[in-house]
């Protein structure tokens, strides 16, 4: 099976980023969003990144408007009916994945592949909320999408040869690097990064540096391109704490309890850089 028309729900970060990283290397691409704003913006993110690359000579104007005229954005989910790969990347909660799987399983043929972006929930609780578990995967790319190179390619426990080989198949095409994982909570990426976000909180919490000496630290002292609380903002504090609630549940260890402030922050509605503030203060937000 040669995948040529990809369909993306959730227009957001991860969504537009993967729109934008299809749409580039030359797939029809319908991105969905059930709200028009969150549309708009996507859209709007894919030319500035295009900008971006246009203007470091990455990408010809042509190259960037060739890619941009590839991407059909709509509200109405039914226009994936014509996609042989649906790609999911919508707020992370199983009830509302589990009711959009159980959508796209009535709305698309019989042979389209369903993957999901999903940074921890399990793959195969996913895939049995339709009637194609063989040909549902995990497709976990990295942020920011049009410039990292890992995908993580997660099986779930139905999850057949051939949809994990088709699959693998393409995040080569996309020119990323895929990395094949087993259905874990937290799968490697997450359960490695996320308990050291968590234990970073926990040394600020219990006053053992500043936030900056922590991020300072592990750029310097372990060659991180970003400190773990600054990147912690980039990811967004309440996907942090889902992602860890998800692994604490999953693998019953103590080590995942999500850190008390961490907590408390989200309650606050401090959840990084898409918020305004978090660990730090990004662009007009005071107090």
């Amino acid at each position: 099976m040669e995948i040529k028309t990809v369909a993306v729900a959730g227009a957001g970060t991860m969504g537009n980023g993967i729109a934008h990283v299809f749409a580039q290397k030359g797939y029809s691409v319908t991105l969905m969003d059930a709200t028009p704003d969150s549309l708009i913006r996507g859209v709007e993110m894919i030319k500035l990144n295009l900008a971006r690359q246009v203007k470091r000579e990455l990408i010809s104007k042509a190259d960037a408007d060739a890619t941009l005229s590839r991407v059909n954005a709509t509200g109405n989910l039914k226009e994936a009916a014509s996609a042989q790969l649906v790609v999911e990347a919508i707020y992370e909660d199983y009830g509302v994945k589990s009711l959009f799987w159980k959508e796209m399983d009535a709305i698309c043929p019989k042979d389209t592949i369903f993957a999901s972006n999903t940074s921890s929930l399990p793959i195969t609780q996913l895939a049995a909320a339709t009637q194609r578990p063989e040909q549902f995967i995990g497709m976990h790319f990295m942020n920011p999408v049009p410039v990292m190179k890992l995908v993580e390619i997660i099986r779930g426990f139905p999850t057949s040869n051939e949809t994990c080989a088709i699959i693998k198949d393409l995040a080569i095409k996309l020119d990323k690097t895929p990395v094949e994982v087993n259905d874990y909570p937290g799968f490697i990426a997450n359960r490695i990064l996320l308990p050291m976000i968590n234990e970073s909180i926990y040394a600020l919490m219990e006053g053992v540096s500043g936030k900056e000496e922590i991020d300072t630290v592990m750029k310097l002292g372990m060659n991180h391109p970003m400190g773990p609380l600054t990147l912690a903002d980039f990811i967004g504090l309440d996907v942090c704490l889902a992602i860890l609630e998800t692994m604490h549940s999953g693998l019953g260890d103590p080590k995942y309890r999500p850190c008390p402030l961490l907590k408390k922050m989200v309650q606050a509605g401090w959840l990084g850089r898409k918020s305004g503030r978090g660990f730090y203060i990004y662009g007009s937000a005071t107090n």
